[in-house]
C-alpha cells in the first residue's frame, strides 16, 4: 500500500540519513601556526592548530616552506609597534613557499610557482593566503631559506643605501648592528660600489666573523664616535641607524657636509623581556629636537624609512616589485648571498626569538615548518622553565580558553610545596582525633573494612551538634587536599 512504502523499502531510511550527513558543511582542515595570544613575553607565543585559509579575490594560497624572523616580530610581540593588530594573531611578516591555489581575478601566477611573499602578519603558518601584489616569483636555483632571508632585509638595505643614501664610490658609511640580517645585506651591497669605507658597530662576540668584511669595527660599549673622528676628522657620508635614542644624536654629529642620516629602526626601545614604557620614553626623549634651519646651516640631511609603512599603507607595491627584480638578478649573478644564522622549527620559536633579543645572531634566523623541533637537554629544559617562571605575573595565569597545544604544553607542572607549619601543628595533624564512642548497633552494622570510607564521608559533612569546633576542624585537617604552592 502507498502508506507502507517505508516498510517495502527498508534501505530508504538509511539512504535518507546518509544524504543528510552529506549535506552537513565539512569542517575546515587545520594547519599549524605560531600565534601571539597577547602582548608580552615569550609565553605569549603558542604553536596552535588553526583553520586553513582559502585564497580570496586577488590572492594566492602559499604552502609555506620557510619564514623570516625579524626584529620587528620581537617588537610586535611586546606591543611596541605602531598600530599593533588585535590578539590573538598569527605572527610573521615574510615567507617563502609554493603556490597551492589561486583566488578569483588573480593574474600572473600559476599553481606550483615558487614565491616570496610579504604580509602584515599571518606568515608563520603552514599555509598563508596573501594578496598577489605582495607576492614575487623567485628565480630558479634560489632556495626557500634564502628567499625568506632576502625579502625584508635586502629590500631595506638596498633602499637606504642607494635610493635614499645615494651611495657613490669613495664615500664612507657608519652602520649600526652590522652583524644582523640587514647588516649582512648592507655589507654585501656596499661591495657593489668601489672604494667604500664601512664603519660598523656590533657585539664583541661577533667581531671575529665580521672583521674580514668591515673596514673598521667597534663595540657598542666603546666611544665609537671618538674613534671614527680619529680615523676621519671630517666625519662620514652616511649614517644608517636602526637603534634610535642617543645613537641618533651621535650619528648626526658624525655627518660631514652633505652627509645623510637615515633612521630605519628603533630597536633600542627593546631592553627587556616585555614592554618598558620607561625605555620607550627614554629612547625618544634622548633625541635632540632638530631644527630645519640647523640642517640648512650645516648642509646635512635627515631621512627615515619603514618598509612596512611603505608597502602596506602607502601602497608602493610596484616600486617594491621593481627592487625585488634587481635583487633577484644580484642573487642569480652571485653578487649577494644571504647569511643564515639558524634554521628553527615552529616549536622552537621561543628560543629563536630569545637569540634575536640577545643580539646573538650573525645573519638571518629562519623558521621552517617542515622540520622537527630539536630535543632539549635537561639543563635547557630547566633553564626554559626558570625563564618562564620569571615572566610577568599576568602571563603565568593560563586562560581558561587557551588551547592545549602550545610551545610549553609539554612542560612539567611545578612541584606542590606545603607551607611551613609549627611542630605542634604537625603533631596535631598527624594524630587522628579520638573517635567518639558509637552506639553498639552502629558498630555492629558497619564492617571493619568500611572505616576509611566512613572517615572520608565525615570530612564532607558539617560538624555534629555535640562536636566542639576544634574537633570538627581536626577531622577536616586530616582529609583536606595539600596546600597549593606559595
Amino acid at each position: 500500500m502507498p502508506g507502507d512504502s517505508a516498510e517495502e523499502n527498508p534501505a530508504s531510511a538509511p539512504a535518507k540519513e546518509e544524504s543528510k550527513t552529506d549535506d552537513k558543511p565539512k569542517e575546515p582542515k587545520e594547519m599549524k601556526a605560531v600565534v601571539l595570544t597577547g602582548f608580552g613575553g615569550l609565553k605569549m607565543l603558542k604553536v596552535q592548530s588553526k583553520p586553513q585559509p582559502t585564497p580570496g579575490e586577488g590572492e594566492v594560497l602559499i604552502a609555506v616552506k620557510a619564514c623570516g624572523v625579524n626584529f620587528l616580530d620581537l617588537m610586535l610581540r611586546q606591543g611596541v609597534t605602531d598600530n599593533p593588530p588585535k590578539t590573538p594573531v598569527i605572527m610573521g611578516y615574510e615567507c617563502a613557499g609554493t603556490i597551492e591555489a589561486i583566488g578569483e581575478k588573480t593574474e600572473g601566477f600559476s599553481v606550483g610557482d615558487n614565491v616570496i611573499a610579504l604580509k602584515e602578519c599571518h606568515c608563520w603558518a603552514e599555509l598563508a593566503s596573501i594578496p598577489a601584489k605582495y607576492v614575487y616569483k623567485i628565480p630558479e636555483g634560489m632556495t626557500f631559506h634564502d628567499a625568506a632571508a632576502i625579502a625584508m632585509n635586502y629590500l631595506t638595505a638596498y633602499i637606504i643605501l642607494f635610493d635614499i643614501g645615494n651611495l657613490r664610490s669613495g664615500q664612507s658609511i657608519l652602520a649600526h648592528s652590522i652583524g644582523g640580517g640587514v647588516g649582512q645585506a648592507i655589507i654585501q651591497l656596499t661591495k657593489t660600489v668601489e672604494n667604500v669605507t664601512l664603519y660598523g658597530t656590533a657585539s664583541a662576540h661577533k667581531h671575529e666573523s665580521l672583521k674580514p668584511n668591515v673596514t673598521h669595527l667597534f663595540d657598542h660599549g666603546v666611544d665609537y664616535a671618538q674613534e671614527i673622528r680619529k680615523l676621519s676628522p671630517e666625519g662620514v657620508d652616511i649614517v644608517l641607524d636602526c637603534l634610535c635614542g642617543d645613537y641618533t644624536n651621535k650619528g648626526i654629529s658624525l655627518l660631514r657636509p652633505m652627509g645623510r642620516y637615515i633612521l630605519f629602526g628603533t630597536s633600542s626601545v627593546v631592553t627587556g623581556e616585555t614592554k618598558s614604557f620607561f625605555s620607550f620614553a627614554k629612547s625618544w626623549w634622548q633625541v635632540d629636537k632638530i631644527s630645519p634651519l640647523k640642517l640648512y646651516d650645516d648642509n646635512k640631511f635627515l631621512a627615515g624609512f619603514q618598509l612596512r609603512q611603505l608597502l602596506f599603507r602607502e601602497n608602493q607595491h610596484e616600486y617594491v616589485r621593481q627592487l625585488m627584480d634587481k635583487l633577484f638578478k644580484l642573487y642569480t649573478d652571485g653578487t649577494i648571498k644571504p647569511v643564515i644564522d639558524q634554521v628553527a622549527s615552529f616549536e622552537d620559536i621561543a628560543e629563536a626569538m630569545q637569540r634575536l633579543h640577545d643580539r646573538k645572531n650573525i645573519g638571518k634566523i629562519i623558521l621552517d615548518p617542515t622540520i622537527q623541533p630539536k630535543e632539549k637537554t635537561k639543563n635547557e629544559a630547566e633553564a626554559e622553565d626558570r625563564a618562564k617562571s620569571d615572566s610577568e605575573p599576568e602571563e603565568s595565569t593560563k586562560s581558561e580558553t587557551e588551547p592545549e597545544e602550545s610551545i610549553d604544553s609539554d612542560s612539567e607542572p611545578e612541584e606542590i610545596i606545603k607551607p611551613d607549619v609549627k611542630p605542634t601543628e604537625i603533631a596535631k595533624s598527624d594524630t587522628k582525633p579520638e573517635a567518639k564512642p558509637k552506639p553498639a548497633d552502629a558498630e555492629a552494622a558497619a564492617p571493619a573494612d568500611a572505616a576509611p570510607a566512613a572517615t572520608a564521608d565525615a570530612a564532607t559533612e558539617e560538624p555534629k551538634a555535640e562536636e566542639t569546633p576544634a574537633e570538627g576542624e581536626a577531622e577536616k585537617t586530616e582529609e583536606e587536599a595539600p596546600a597549593p604552592a606559595e
